[in-house]
């Protein structure tokens, strides 16, 4: 029944004890212990080159042996250590980080930032996903969390981030100080575990990989708004889903830690950046490599770009404000409104003359046929140009600019920095002439 031979089995019932016996066998690598010990801190640890050196030395030592034998004798293993827990009171702490991850987004698989917030207390889990994570992103979505969360805690533990820290690690962590105020608009504090102990941030790396292998596995994604939107229903369901490791469920904890979390301020406000920027010639203004467009009268004037979560808003003046819709990545896109775009047949209208051009005529017309040809056959973009060729006039002398534009208009030269170097010529030789004439001397 038992598939022993009757030997063995008569064996053991004559020995009379439940007792295992121990089978004296040598250990083959035992004779070389000392050498094997030599080896492996010359051979950097690597039992394969210690392998190698004890055979071409005449050891009759099988490489399963060799392992064994350090298994057994503890060589290279690093001691066991017991594993602790770390208690959190409710509204004590919320743990953030952020891991990278493949999603199939707009018919792509591309890589995104996946960043995840969890409260240490009652595991409630809120995740968003972004092309990139700096600090502007951080604050967008350390601020949807505490939304989410509708409270703050007292603490948010990060994984020595640099879009948080600003020097030092661990507890001698000092946060940047934007990041600093914006927690204190919320009421809680950064603070960062050493280096090497990721089991201090468990709470928020843990769920990485039931997000990679549940939500991200066979979804797929028409935008980075209906990415986040499922990532959001997705949380509503998991935080309301019994969890065998804590036996209850997250959404039930969370009645009781909610009443501990500091409530949010009466007024919110919007996370932003700003951005300054030049109008381009075809009426568009450049973020990120994306073109958002405004009117044509605007072109060639500097404008104030501000950057929300979901959108962009263009302003020149108190008065002159134009909103798009952000787009979040990188995609090389021009966005043209309704209003902006040019009847047909009729092309683009430029405001005539340029403030930088008026200035230049004003202070010399002689320059107007040089001017008006720059715009046409110059390399620079014309506002560029212009505004150097302003610089020229309001720089050097009259008559040796007057001169240079002749002879350059003459050639055909529309290369703004050769010119100078012709008016620079002209001004040594008539304004830095040496006693006797000569510049031999």
């Amino acid at each position: 029944m038992l598939g022993i031979s009757r030997l063995s089995v008569r064996k053991v019932v004559r020995s009379n004890s439940t007792a295992v016996p121990e089978i004296p066998r040598a250990e083959k690598a035992e004779p070389y212990r000392q050498r094997i010990l030599e080896l492996f801190n010359t051979c950097k640890e690597n039992l394969v080159r210690v392998h190698e050196e004890l055979t071409a030395e005449g050891a009759a030592l099988s490489y399963p042996a060799l392992t064994a034998f350090c298994r057994k004798q503890g060589i290279g293993q690093a001691p066991v250590v017991a594993a602790g827990q770390y208690h959190f009171e409710p509204g004590e702490e919320m743990q953030h980080d952020t891991s990278p991850h493949e999603v199939h987004l707009a018919g792509k698989r591309r890589k995104v930032q996946t960043a995840s917030g969890v409260l240490c207390y009652s595991r409630m889990l809120f995740f968003q996903c972004y092309p990139t994570f700096q600090r502007f992103d951080c604050k967008v979505f350390l601020t949807d969390a505490v939304r989410y969360f509708g409270g703050a805690s007292e603490r948010v533990m990060i994984d020595n981030t640099h879009v948080v820290v600003l020097r030092g690690t661990g507890r001698e962590m000092v946060s940047v100080p934007e990041m600093a105020a914006f927690g204190e608009r919320f009421g809680f504090r950064f603070v960062a575990h050493a280096i090497g102990n990721a089991n201090r941030s468990a709470r928020v790396e843990r769920p990485f990989w039931f997000i990679e292998n549940n939500f991200l596995a066979g979804r797929t994604f028409s935008s980075w708004e209906d990415l986040n939107r499922q990532a959001r229903e997705w949380c509503d369901k998991v935080n309301a889903t019994y969890k065998k490791h804590i036996r209850a469920v997250p959404r039930e904890l969370f009645a009781v830690e909610r009443l501990r979390l500091k409530p949010l301020p009466a007024w919110i406000p919007e996370v932003y950046r700003l951005h300054q920027r030049l109008v381009d010639v075809e009426g568009y203004v450049a973020l990120h490599t994306n073109r958002y467009s405004v009117p044509v009268d605007w072109i060639g004037r500097r404008v104030e770009v501000r950057e929300t979560k979901d959108k962009i808003e263009i302003q020149r003046d108190a008065r002159n404000l134009v909103t798009h819709t952000r787009i979040a990545d990188a995609e090389h896109q021009r966005i043209m409104l309704a209003q902006h775009r040019r009847p047909r047949g009729h092309g683009i209208e430029r405001p005539d003359p340029h403030p930088e051009e008026k200035a230049i005529l004003e202070a010399a017309p002689e320059m107007a046929d040089y001017v008006a040809a720059m715009k046409q056959r110059g390399r620079k973009a014309p506002t560029l140009a212009l505004r150097q060729l302003l610089r020229l006039v309001r720089e050097y002398p009259r008559e040796p600019l007057l001169a240079a534009v002749r002879e350059a208009a003459r050639y055909g030269l529309y290369d703004l920095d050769r010119l100078e170097r012709m008016i620079l010529r002209r001004v040594v030789r008539d304004y830095f002439l040496l006693d006797g004439g000569s510049h031999d001397d």
